[in-house]
């Protein structure tokens, strides 16, 4: 909540450049600051409060300090009771929360007098458990100022049974999840309907998340529920909540199918920041092929953590996966158990997988000021309140510019100055960032790249909005014009039966030339909602068993399994190292067993590319760019065993998995014999050279895209036989495809030059994990040629122009004919 004056800054607290110094004079340190970035504190500015805002809830703000509004609150708020759907794109701790709880609440109070009994409903969704309950512990406490008229609830899969039906029955502003919502409230709206014909509301926080497929998916859920609201008489104000993002009121009109104001203007206050950019050291110890090694970013994160616990400076350090939290809170602890044996206990890490108690309790005791350090995955990101840390440690580049600031801003909340530290990754653009820092602090973030009509997440909603309530012709309206070409697909497939309307069974004349001409059932005994995961994990997830105990210790998405909980890799829960002994695919249970072997594990893959269709080709010389459909085939064939501290390999385990099929969408791009012989790239080096070419470009399309480096992948092939040219692929790793390989073909000349430049600019001889080596490749970064990838790269930009086309409108008959919706 918006606060009108800074409190005191933490006791002890130095502020962020005595921070920084103190932790750059360890031993080894002075040379690893490549940047600082200071920000300058920022005065607020206030605007009068909006007419229409319930006084009790004027009341119970000031209550809780807040005397004037922001700019940007008093103007979103302003929106949303004239019944304008508006998103709030502003900085970390600019108050959003409350510039969309002034009108809510105001409407629940104004609605709970009315006399149809129920009153107004609002809708919170978050793309967290945690968020969610944050968040109602926020409004349960104005709630205690509002009573009766505000009954907030919680309602997720953490919910006990008992409580549901109260919730559905007498909470009037119910906080769940996209997921809740595509599984039970819309498909068992009816038990919903006197909530849905009151909903006036719907909140969507920290839309920014929704990108990419899972950003597709909640697309069409939210269309779903648009299109059930109106079959009870509501049309609810939508009121989204964004970091600052590129065009937020364009990627919130393609979330939500509305038409949708922005409010981007900041008018909060802001403590000073310093940031920092940070790199390892280089080791003593060589990797593949005697390429040099540089000390992992989660080992440096978990120095620098335990440094500042040590210091009582209140921390977390965001890491890119729920091992490398694991990992960063072990060290750490282990670090400062020689220093005090109180302080490991003040340290935890927190990620998803954890079972609901454990991240209550975590949750807990970093709002009580138990915890001084946390380490963390992105869950942490998110607007939960976390007020009071000092620094923040970014183990390794979160992928965005927008979750770049969204993590450095989780310190500083309460208004003191704040430190964050991006500690790079051995990785082509983590070291890039680091050596161009006008990369991060001189650009504007990224738009939310987003597909709603991606036919392998249009099909499955269509079935489950089918059998919420029968479709017709005229939903195409809510669910834009790929849905009439797909209907047609469903019901050749026996998934939606077609009946015609009659002229007798028609509405009505007189009330409009578009009235429905056919109807679509579904008609299968099993639930439409289970025909996807909305947040594409592919699957039932996988669950960890302690082998011996049968004891739960959590869950895996079915997506990762192949590559998290193989036989023999590392599993890592709450500070405790397990080894998997097996891994059921069948049941999706993996059996682990405690152990503490002195390396992690990482598993490795092998991919071919077939083209199916190619969308749109643009000559570059005599290369080609192209974008367009693709069938991927992906099997994990190995992994790799690596020391926790140095990153060196110790050796590699063949594995015996199932190969799996992708179809989804793709930008590649060929050059001709000709080319290659006038660039003086001889046949023996075109592998290698295309190869690393490969490596680098997946590695630097995070910065065009908003997407990680793992929602991508690549192929090179020396001779492809679709295109009978040398071509190296980039691909979408969903269903359908993501709108990141559509972004890379978009900005292809910026992209590749800032991969060019990558390789050419990294300090090593012959290729490393900083600009070549990927930790990801199956056939064990071989062959990579340095060089010949610098001139194949130049060879190919110097013909390079804008590419000038817009990729050929997908037709939507391909995927769904020859793959099974929902797969």
């Amino acid at each position: 909540m918006a606060h009108d004056s800074f409190p005191q800054a933490t006791r002890g607290y130095a502020g962020p450049g005595a921070v920084l110094r103190r932790l750059a004079a360890g031993p080894g340190r002075d040379q690893r600051i490549t940047h600082m970035e200071h920000l300058p504190p920022r005065v607020a500015r206030h605007a009068p409060w909006p007419g229409g805002i319930h006084p009790a809830v004027v009341a119970a703000v000031r209550t809780r300090g807040v005397e004037r509004l922001w700019e940007h609150q008093a103007r979103a708020a302003a929106a949303a009771l004239e019944g304008r759907s508006v998103v709030v794109a502003t900085g970390t701790a600019s108050g959003k929360s409350l510039a969309y709880l002034l009108p809510v609440l105001s409407c629940l109070l104004d609605g709970a007098q009315a006399p149809n009994g129920r009153g107004a409903t609002a809708l919170y969704l978050a793309p967290t458990k945690a968020l969610a309950a944050d968040q109602r512990r926020s409004v349960a406490d104005l709630a205690e100022d509002l009573k009766p008229g505000v009954r907030p609830a919680v309602y997720d899969g953490d919910t006990p049974v008992e409580e549901r039906e109260w919730v559905r029955q007498h909470a009037n502003y119910v906080l769940t999840n996209p997921d809740m919502l595509h599984r039970t409230v819309l498909p068992g709206h009816a038990r919903w309907s006197s909530f849905l014909r009151a909903l006036r509301y719907v909140v969507v926080d920290e839309c920014h998340v929704y990108r990419g497929v899972f950003g597709s998916h909640v697309a069409q859920v939210l269309r779903r529920l648009r299109r059930v609201c109106a079959r009870y008489g509501a049309d609810p104000v939508f009121l989204l909540a964004s970091a600052t993002s590129a065009e937020p009121g364009v990627s919130a009109s393609r979330l939500t199918g509305l038409e949708v104001m922005e409010v981007t203007e900041d008018g909060s206050p802001r403590g000073e920041v310093v940031f920092a950019l940070w790199e390892p050291p280089l080791t003593e110890l060589s990797g593949e092929h005697g390429a040099p090694v540089r000390r992992t970013a989660a080992a440096e994160s978990a120095e620098l953590l335990a440094d500042l616990v040590r210091s009582r400076v209140r921390s977390v350090a965001f890491a890119r996966s729920r091992r490398a939290a694991e990992v960063i809170a072990m060290v750490a602890q282990e670090r400062l158990a020689d220093v005090d044996p109180a302080l490991p206990g003040r340290i935890a890490a927190y990620r998803g997988g954890y079972l609901p108690e454990e991240r209550r309790a975590l949750e807990r005791a970093l709002h009580s000021g138990r915890l001084l350090g946390l380490a963390s995955t992105s869950a942490l990101e998110l607007g939960v309140d976390v007020s009071g840390l000092d620094a923040v440690l970014l183990a390794g580049y979160p992928g965005t510019r927008a979750s770049l600031w969204q993590q450095a801003g989780r310190a500083g909340r309460a208004g003191q100055g704040a430190l964050a530290v991006l500690v790079a990754r051995d990785d082509p653009l983590d070291t890039y960032l680091v050596h161009h820092p006008e990369a991060l602090f001189q650009q504007p973030v990224e738009s939310t790249v987003l597909d709603p009509d991606n036919p392998y997440v249009l099909a499955p909603h269509l079935c489950a909005a089918a059998a919420e309530i029968p479709l017709t012709d005229g939903d195409t309206q809510i669910f834009g014009p790929s849905a009439a070409e797909l209907l047609p697909q469903l019901e050749r497939r026996g998934l939606l039966r077609r009946r015609d309307l009659t002229v007798q069974a028609r509405p009505p004349a007189g009330e409009g030339d578009d009235e429905p001409s056919a109807v679509w059932y579904w008609t299968r005994r099993e639930r439409a909602a289970d025909l996807t995961d909305i947040r594409g994990a592919g699957g039932r997830p996988v669950q960890v068993v302690e082998e011996g105990t049968g004891r739960l210790l959590g869950t895996v998405d079915a997506s990762a399994a192949h590559t998290a909980v193989h036989e023999g890799a590392v599993h890592l829960h709450r500070g405790r190292t397990y080894l998997v002994s097996t891994l059921d695919l069948a049941d999706s249970v993996a059996l682990v067993k405690e152990a503490d072997p002195p390396y992690t594990t990482m598993a490795r893959d092998t991919t071919s590319v077939s083209v199916l269709d190619t969308e749109t080709e643009v000559p570059w010389g005599q290369a080609r760019l192209c974008f367009g459909s693709v069938e991927v085939t992906n099997q994990v064939v190995s992994f790799l065993r690596r020391r926790v501290i140095t990153g060196e390999v110790l050796g590699e385990t063949r594995l015996d998995l199932p190969p799996r099929t992708l179809r989804t969408r793709a930008v590649w791009w060929t050059v001709t014999p000709g080319q290659l012989e006038e660039g003086g790239i001889h046949p023996e080096e075109l592998p290698g050279a295309a190869h690393a070419a490969e490596h680098a470009s997946i590695g630097m399309l995070p910065l065009f895209a908003t997407c990680d480096r793992w929602d991508i992948g690549g192929v090179s092939v020396p001779l492809h036989p679709d295109t009978g040219l040398p071509t190296v692929f980039v691909y979408d790793g969903h269903p359908g495809g993501a709108g990141f390989a559509e972004r890379a073909f978009g900005t292809a000349q910026a992209w590749l030059t800032a991969t060019r430049e990558a390789i050419a600019s990294c300090e090593c001889d012959f290729g490393c994990p900083s600009c070549i080596q990927s930790p990801k490749c199956g056939n064990g970064n071989e062959p990579l040629d340095k060089q010949g990838a610098v001139r194949l790269l130049d060879l190919l930009l110097s013909c390079a122009g804008d590419p000038g086309a817009v990729p050929a409108q997908r037709a939507g008959t391909g995927p769904v004919e020859t793959q099974d919706v929902g797969a």
